[in-house]
C-alpha cells in the first residue's frame, strides 16, 4: 500500500492486489461526512510507515473541512513509559470533548493506546482503526468495543472452504507449514504429548473450530494474493499464445522469465471474473480498483468478538461510494444513539457559520441570516440573498413572495379618502345648482359668476383627481395625476381673476359704464389665461421631457413591494406645486388689500381666509410629503388636495350660499346700493 511504490520509474513492473493508501484515505473521509463527524482525534503508532500515513491522512482530512483536535503518538507498552510518558496525554485524550478517535498503525502501539483509553473508561471514544493487517487479537480489548475498521474486501475462493473445513493434522501430515495451525486451533500435537497437547486424531478438522476465531467463508489477504497469482496465470497464458502454435510446446519458464517486459504488457491487459462474481482487473496505474468492506466490532466481557460488515465502499470509473447501513452498527451502550462528535453545534437552516477568532474553522457559533437572506441548509457559511420581488420568512429559511402595496379602496385609509372626497363632490354640486338656481340674484351677480362657476368646476374636478392617486397605479392613471396641477391652476387662477378685477374696479378705474364694462369682460379673462397658461406649460413640459410612470419600489419599506406612481421629475412636480403656491400668495395678498373695500357683497375677506387656508395646507405639504413613504405618501398626497379644495370651497361659497338660503333679505341690490351709500 506504500505510495513510495507509485514511482513508475523505480518500480516500473510493480502492481497492487490491494487498494493504495490514498484511496483508504478517501473512504475514511466519507465514513467522516456520513456521520457529521468533524471533530476527530489521531493517534499514530510510532514508527516510519504509520508516521507518513498519519502525516498524508491529516492533509486529507483537513482539506475536506474536517478538523483535527490532536496528534498523539504512541510506542510499544511498558508500564515505565505509561507511568513517565503518556499519562498526561491519556487525560488530554479523555478531557477533550472529541468521540471519534482515528488509529493509524499496525498492532505496535495498539497496546499503549489501549491502556491510555482503559484509564478513564467513564467516557467511551469511537475508534476507528487504519490498518489493513491487524491480527483479532487485538481486537479482543473491551475499550475496543464498537469499534470500526476499512478492511479490503472479501472474497470466495473456489474449493479452500471445503479444504478447510476437512483439514486436519491427520490429513494432510505432510504440510509442516499447518503445524502451528494444528496446534493453535485444535490443541493437539503429532506423536505423544508434548507441551500439555494431547495427540491429533482422525476428529482434528478444521470444521470443529469456532468460526469467530478461524473464518473460512469469505477471505480477505488470501484473496488477495489468490487474485495476483491468476492475473500472473492469465499474462503468462496469452504471452504464450503470442508465439506461433509450433514455438508454443518449445518454451520453457525460464524463456516466460526472460521476456518480463513483455509479461508486462499483459498483466496490465489482463480481465476476469472469479467464480464469486468479483470482476479482476489492474487500473492504469496497476492498482486493483478501490473496494473496502466497514467492518465493525462488538468485543463482549468475555473477549469474545463478533465481527460484522456494516459498510462497503467501491470505486467505479473514478466516482467513489460508500453505502452504510447505519442499522447494524454495534456503537457502546453509553452512546445512546449514534455518537455525535463536533467543536461546535450544526448551524440549523436560518442561521450562517460565523468563525470563532483564534480557533480551528470547526469551532464557530450560529449568527441568524439577515433580513432579505436565508440559508435553507445546515452549517452554511453565508447566507443567500432573496431575488428582488422575494423576501425571507420568519424563520430566514425560505424566501417568499413580498406582498404588494399601495393604497386601495378596500384598504380602510384609501376607502375613508376616497368617501371624504366624494362627500365633497356632493357638497360642490350642491353649491353649483344652487349658484344656478340663483344667478339672478344680486350676490351671484356682484362677484363674477361666470369665474365662479368656473371655479366651482374646478374644485369639483379637484375632488375627482384624488380619485387617480387611489387604487393600483396604472401608466395611464400616473399620466392623468398630472391633471391635479392643471385644475389647481385653473382654481387659484379663477380667485387671482376675482380679487384682482374687483381691487382695480375700486382703485383704478373711474366710474364710467364702458370702462367698467370693459374691465369686466376683458380683464378677468385676460388674467384667468395668463395665470393658468403658466402651469399648463410647466405640465406639458414635465410629461414630454420626464412622464411619470408606475414604480415596484423594494427600499422603502422592510419586506414589501411599495407599487407607486413615479414622479418622473421631482424637479417638475415641486415646480408645479410651487407655481400653484405662487398663485395662491398672489391671491393673498391682493384679498388682503382688498378686504376692507365698501362692498356689502366684497369677498375679499373670505379669499383671503381661503388663501391662508390653502398656503397653510401646501406649506405643510413639502415636510410631510418628504417625511413619508408608500403608500402613506399618497395619502399625503391626497389629503393636501382635498383639504385646500374644502378650503376654498369652504371660505368663498359657503358664506354666499347662507345668505341666498338662510337670508334673503340681504340678497338684493337696494342692499347693495345701501352699503355702498
Amino acid at each position: 500500500m506504500d505510495t513510495a511504490f507509485n514511482n513508475k520509474l523505480r518500480f516500473p513492473y510493480f502492481y497492487r492486489t490491494v487498494p493504495e493508501e490514498s484511496a483508504q484515505y478517501e473512504a475514511l473521509v466519507l465514513l467522516l461526512k456520513h456521520f457529521g463527524w468533524s471533530w476527530v482525534g489521531m493517534v499514530t503508532a510510532d514508527d516510519e510507515s504509520s508516521q507518513r500515513a498519519s502525516m498524508e491522512l491529516y492533509n486529507v482530512i483537513t482539506r475536506s473541512g474536517v478538523c483535527i483536535t490532536y496528534r498523539e503518538s504512541v510506542t510499544q507498552f511498558s508500564y515505565f513509559t505509561y507511568n513517565k510518558a503518556y499519562k498526561k496525554m491519556s487525560y488530554q485524550i479523555q478531557k477533550i470533548l472529541c468521540n471519534v478517535i482515528i488509529f493509524v498503525g499496525s498492532s505496535c502501539g495498539l497496546d499503549t493506546f489501549y491502556s491510555m483509553l482503559s484509564v478513564n473508561v467513564h467516557q467511551r471514544k469511537v475508534i476507528i482503526i487504519i490498518s489493513l493487517i491487524f491480527p483479532d487479537n487485538h481486537i479482543l480489548f473491551t475499550t475496543l468495543h464498537g469499534s470500526l475498521q476499512l478492511t479490503i474486501q472479501t472474497g470466495r475462493i473456489p474449493a479452500l472452504r471445503e479444504y478447510f473445513l476437512t483439514a486436519g493434522p491427520l490429513k494432510y501430515p505432510e504440510v509442516e507449514l499447518m503445524e502451528g495451525i494444528w496446534t493453535e486451533f485444535l490443541s493437539c500435537s503429532f506423536g505423544e504429548y508434548f507441551n500439555g497437547f494431547r495427540p491429533c486424531n482422525e476428529g482434528d478438522v478444521l470444521g470443529n473450530v469456532d468460526r469467530s476465531l478461524y473464518e473460512v467463508e469469505n477471505f480477505r489477504h488470501t484473496f488477495s494474493v489468490y487474485s495476483a497469482v491468476y492475473i500472473v496465470a492469465y499474462a503468462l497464458h496469452d504471452l504464450m499464445h503470442s508465439y506461433p502454435r509450433q514455438k508454443q510446446q518449445k518454451l520453457s519458464s525460464s524463456q516466460l522469465s526472460g521476456n518480463a517486459w513483455k509479461l508486462n504488457h499483459y498483466v496490465r491487459r489482463v480481465y476476469f471474473t472469479t467464480p464469486g462474481g468479483k470482476s479482476i482487473h489492474l487500473d492504469d496505474k496497476g492498482n486493483f480498483p478501490a473496494r473496502f468492506d466497514l467492518v465493525n466490532y462488538r468485543v463482549y466481557p468475555n473477549r469474545t468478538v463478533e465481527k460484522r460488515k456494516v459498510g462497503d465502499f467501491h470505486e467505479e470509473k473514478g466516482l467513489h461510494q460508500f453505502s452504510i447501513n447505519d442499522s447494524s452498527i454495534f456503537w457502546d451502550l453509553r452512546f445512546l444513539k449514534t455518537p455525535h462528535s463536533a467543536c461546535s453545534e450544526s448551524c440549523l437552516p436560518g442561521y450562517r457559520k460565523v468563525p470563532q477568532g483564534g480557533k480551528q474553522k470547526c469551532c464557530y457559533y450560529c449568527a441568524p441570516c439577515a433580513e432579505g437572506e436565508i440559508s435553507n441548509q445546515t452549517n452554511m457559511e453565508r447566507c443567500v440573498e432573496c431575488p428582488e420581488d422575494h423576501w425571507s420568512n420568519d424563520r430566514r429559511d425560505a424566501c417568499v413572495l413580498r406582498p404588494l402595496e399601495f393604497l386601495s379602496y378596500e384598504d380602510t385609509l384609501g376607502l375613508s379618502l376616497s368617501i371624504i372626497n366624494l362627500f365633497f363632490c356632493f357638497v360642490t354640486l350642491v353649491v353649483l345648482g344652487i349658484f344656478i338656481k340663483h344667478k339672478n340674484t344680486a350676490i351671484v351677480k356682484a362677484n363674477n359668476q361666470n369665474l365662479s362657476f368656473l371655479l366651482l368646476l374646478s374644485l369639483l374636478l379637484s375632488f375627482l383627481c384624488p380619485l387617480l392617486f387611489i387604487g393600483r397605479p396604472t401608466r395611464m392613471s400616473c399620466l392623468l395625476q398630472v391633471a391635479f396641477g392643471v385644475i389647481f391652476g385653473l382654481a387659484v387662477s379663477s380667485i387671482l381673476s376675482k380679487t384682482v378685477t374687483v381691487v382695480l374696479a375700486f382703485h383704478t378705474i373711474q366710474p364710467g359704464r364702458t370702462m367698467r364694462q370693459w374691465m369686466g369682460r376683458h380683464l378677468s379673462t385676460s388674467l384667468l389665461v395668463i395665470g393658468i397658461i403658466g402651469e399648463v406649460l410647466i405640465c406639458v413640459s414635465w410629461l414630454i421631457c420626464s412622464p411619470p410612470f408606475p414604480d415596484y419600489n423594494t427600499e422603502i419599506e422592510v419586506g414589501k413591494i411599495i407599487l407607486q406612481c413615479d414622479e418622473g421629475s421631482a424637479v417638475a412636480f415641486f415646480l408645479s406645486i410651487g407655481y400653484i403656491g405662487f398663485l395662491a400668495v398672489l391671491s393673498f395678498i391682493v384679498a388682503f388689500l382688498a378686504r376692507k373695500l365698501p362692498d356689502a357683497f366684497n369677498e375679499a375677506q373670505y379669499i383671503t381666509f381661503s388663501m391662508l387656508v390653502f398656503c397653510s395646507v401646501w406649506i405643510s405639504f413639502i415636510p410631510a410629503y418628504l417625511s413619508t413613504k408608500g403608500k402613506y405618501m399618497v395619502a399625503v398626497e391626497v389629503f393636501a388636495i382635498s383639504a385646500s379644495g374644502a378650503g376654498l370651497l369652504g371660505c368663498i361659497f359657503i358664506p354666499k350660499c347662507y345668505i341666498i338660503l338662510l337670508r334673503p333679505e340681504l340678497n338684493k341690490k337696494s342692499h347693495l346700493i345701501l352699503e355702498r351709500q
